[in-house]
């Protein structure tokens, strides 16, 4: 029997994963989960979801009217605009993409991914017969994008992915840099996809949404697992922006597509409405944690001059910056023996070693306890030396 090369041919742990399945990590500040991290949810936020009106099956392919109109609110309230005809529903930002991929890309064509950013992105092309080609961020001047990289892409390229804020680094898409990216995603024909799902937690600056510029064919993605922190009610949207004529074609194509799954589930469609006014106490409960978090990590991190907090604009998660005196790989697998669980920079594809990736969203304690061991180790390995910085690297975070 042989099996497709979408999936991947050795799917064992790699030996993070296998590690952290035998430990289960105590102080996990990798979690991502915000229904796990004692945060205030109202008891009635789900009732929504029992509307009589759930009964009767009657789907539309873009998503229900009341629900496309509450998702242009949501938008208006980050600052974009874009009106309900030009919105569309899914079941998940995965799902987005997907979409995407299938109306933009011929397989074996390309979308251009940044990096360092969420791992998912190449296995999201890989299953839809597409290849993902990362253009890099630059660290150093806050992680603005390599515009000459872009502008030498593949000829296969199809679509360029913006994540906005990015995740890990917090950074905002700079607006000096999204309106080069347009202009030159209008010149070559490309697609524009920017993920806006943690545009609503801005921690140390503030970014505006890209839904409803009209340079290029934009596609800006949200949905519920982010904005107030349920994931398990699987609905997310595409908003789609851009010059009239694209738009419309585009939007028919979409609809094509999303009416060969009808996916998204008619209950959630009609609480949405409800789910947004109520779900903003957990939004800002997230956003609260989330600084919070930041400021004990400011406050832990100070004694020690070596490691450095990158300073994230947005978003849930706060990358450190250490001496790469120790493979990274070997530091976290140590620090699950202590009880604690981080990610690895390479991960997220940054360049060297001498990064980790912390979680905002644990609970105070818990998330002071796994940061001061974290430090504790650092600074044993830091003054005890860990041999020469191994240089690049690169792994599959699988």
């Amino acid at each position: 029997m042989r099996f497709s090369s979408r999936t991947p041919a050795d799917l064992r742990p790699n030996r993070i994963a296998a590690a952290r399945a035998e430990r289960r990590p105590e102080f996990d500040l990798t979690v991502s989960n915000p229904t796990r991290c004692g945060l205030p949810y109202p008891l009635e936020l789900l009732r929504p979801l029992a509307a009589p009106a759930g009964r009767v099956y009657s789907p539309d392919p873009r998503g229900l009217p009341g629900a496309r109109e509450a998702v242009c609110g949501e938008i208006a309230r980050l600052g974009g605009d874009v009106t309900p005809d030009r919105v569309l529903l899914v079941a998940s930002t995965s799902e987005a993409y997907s979409f995407l991929f299938k109306l933009l890309c011929e397989p074996g064509e390309a979308v251009l991914t940044p990096s360092p950013s969420y791992p998912l992105f190449e296995h999201l092309a890989r299953v839809e017969g597409v290849q993902a080609l990362p253009y890099h961020l630059d660290g150093e001047h806050g992680w603005r994008l390599d515009l000459h990289e872009l502008t030498a892409a593949a000829s296969t390229v199809r679509a360029v992915i913006a994540v906005h804020p990015n995740n890990p680094t917090g950074s905002y898409l700079h607006p000096d840099d999204a309106g080069v990216l347009q202009e030159l995603c209008a010149a070559r024909g490309w697609g524009l996809i920017v993920d806006e799902v943690f545009l609503d937690f801005p921690l140390a600056g503030a970014g505006r949404s890209l839904a409803g510029s009209r340079t290029c064919l934009t596609f800006v993605l949200g949905g519920l697992s982010k904005s107030i922190g349920l994931p398990q009610l699987k609905l997310g949207w595409i908003a789609v922006s851009g010059p009239d004529a694209l738009v419309v074609e585009a939007l028919e194509r979409l609809e094509h597509i999303a009416d060969t799954f009808l996916s998204v589930a008619t209950p959630v469609q009609l609480a949405l409405p409800a789910l947004l006014d109520q779900g903003a106490l957990v939004r800002r409960a997230i956003l609260e944690r989330c600084r919070e978090n930041l400021a004990v990590l400011g406050e832990l991190v100070g004694p020690f001059p070596e490691v450095e907090v990158l300073p994230p604009g947005g978003g849930w998660s706060a990358v450190l910056r250490f001496p790469a005196v120790v493979d990274e790989e070997d530091l976290v697998v140590a620090l699950l023996e202590e009880g604690v669980a981080v990610q690895p920079g390479f991960f997220f594809d940054f360049p060297r070693d001498g990064y980790l990736v912390l979680s905002l969203l644990p609970e105070l304690a818990v998330f002071r306890e796994g940061v001061t061991r974290l430090l504790a180790r650092l600074r044993a390995v830091i003054e005890g030396g860990g041999g020469p910085d191994p240089g690049p690297r690169t792994s599959d975070p699988g």
